[in-house]
């Protein structure tokens, strides 16, 4: 029995309700999987995913393209041989949006900055499209936005025909297709012409708002992330109720907000310079009072809380007003945090405790002959790894 399925989506994007017959019955991802006559059912393929929706009310969870049959993978099996399905049409109507708004930014680069198209995907929340362009300026993505929304606006005609394999050249397709054979080609009036085997709607007007969120490099190109239609919707609610809420707690009207933003980064920054000063003042004063109560050169404590820059900080001021060794922890989080450190005029290298310590603590470090610092999983041993630290160096003088 031949198990070939028509496919009802080239014919009638917009059905989501269909009869069919079981012609095939096989397992996919340990789940029960049919093979129809015919289905509504669209497989992921060329970026866009595959249909979700029900067959005799079971769940399909995947929909799977192989060669020229549609095997509807099933949460559970379905015995009878006459099957009637209906498709998610809200998915599927967001993702005729997103596809077909593709197309049209696809051309809109194309057009506008001779970018071509390297790959497309549509994700749950937005979309990507990588573009071969080393560089793009916020002036270009706006005309390339702006275009694209103009085709939207205009509510061009959207049509789907398969073109014979001879015939194939005189379509001007933006891409050359990748498979031989009989081409089916998707037109946006005269704007696009590609080869494509998603769903798509009737007019561009359809498709709604698009618009481009970010972009960033790959593979040395750019990858674009965009949202057409409802999707477009959802964001711009969402960042104008974010921009609303920061307005009314700044107390400022919606276009004041970044200046805002800039003085208070402004302010915030002076801050952090004035906090550093009074901490490295801080570590002076207490570096002095540790070396004047300390016994010899080699000082050994245990702070309580004490954050592992700070530590640092009050480690270099020791080693920095004479010839001392400064093995200091301190417990954090649930962490042993060592600071190790020494003047550079008594020649030790206090990496060489790395290996020594980090067993203990249940952890590892790095740094540089004077100071290293380790972090373990341990803190309970904590001391028992200073006593070891001081024990050497009192070997290595």
């Amino acid at each position: 029995m031949s198990e070939t399925t028509k496919r009802l989506y080239f014919d009638n994007p917009y059905q989501i309700e269909f009869e069919a017959k079981v012609i095939g019955r096989e397992t996919r991802q340990s789940r029960p999987a049919l093979i129809l006559d015919q289905t509504c059912f669209y497989p992921e393929s060329g970026g866009q995913p595959a249909d979700r929706g029900y067959i005799n009310g079971i769940e399909v969870v995947d929909v799977v393209e192989e060669k020229e049959k549609i095997l509807h993978v099933l949460k559970d099996d379905v015995q009878v041989d006459m099957v009637r399905g209906i498709i998610d049409w809200e998915a599927r109507f967001d993702h005729m949006q997103q596809h077909s708004g593709q197309h049209i930014l696809s051309q809109c680069f194309h057009t506008l900055l001779s970018g071509k198209t390297v790959s497309f995907h549509l994700g749950k929340s937005t979309s990507t499209v990588e573009i071969d362009m080393k560089k793009i300026t916020e002036d270009e993505v706006e005309k390339v936005e702006r275009l694209a929304n103009e085709v939207v606006f205009q509510d061009e005609e959207i049509c789907t025909y398969i073109t014979p394999e001879d015939m194939v050249k005189t379509v001007p397709l933006r891409k050359k297709p990748q498979k031989a054979g009989h081409i089916r080609v998707v037109q946006i009036s005269d704007f696009d012409y590609s080869a494509c085997g998603g769903t798509h709607p009737q007019k561009t007007g359809e498709i709604g708002l698009i618009k481009i969120l970010k972009w960033d490099r790959i593979r040395g190109n750019l990858r674009f992330e965009f949202v057409c239609g409802l999707r477009a919707l959802i964001d711009y609610s969402m960042r104008n109720r974010i921009l609303r809420e920061v307005a009314i707690r700044f107390t400022v009207g919606e276009g004041d907000v970044m200046s805002t933003i800039d003085k208070l980064f402004a302010e915030l920054k002076d801050l952090k310079k004035k906090y550093r000063k009074s901490q490295d003042n801080l570590a002076r004063f207490e570096a002095q009072k540790i070396i004047l109560g300390a016994e010899g050169k080699i000082i050994v404590q245990i702070f309580d809380d004490k954050p592992p820059d700070q530590l640092r900080n009050l480690a270099l001021h020791v080693i920095h007003s004479g010839e001392y060794v400064a093995l200091f922890g301190t417990k954090r989080e649930g962490r042993a945090h060592l600071i190790l450190a020494c003047s550079e005029s008594l020649e030790l290298d206090m990496r060489e405790l790395i290996s020594l310590l980090s067993p203990l603590i249940d952890g590892k470090g790095g740094g540089r002959p004077s100071l290293v610092e380790l972090t373990g999983t341990r803190p309970e041993k904590l001391q028992a790894a200073l006593d070891g630290a001081r024990q050497t160096i009192v070997d290595r003088l």
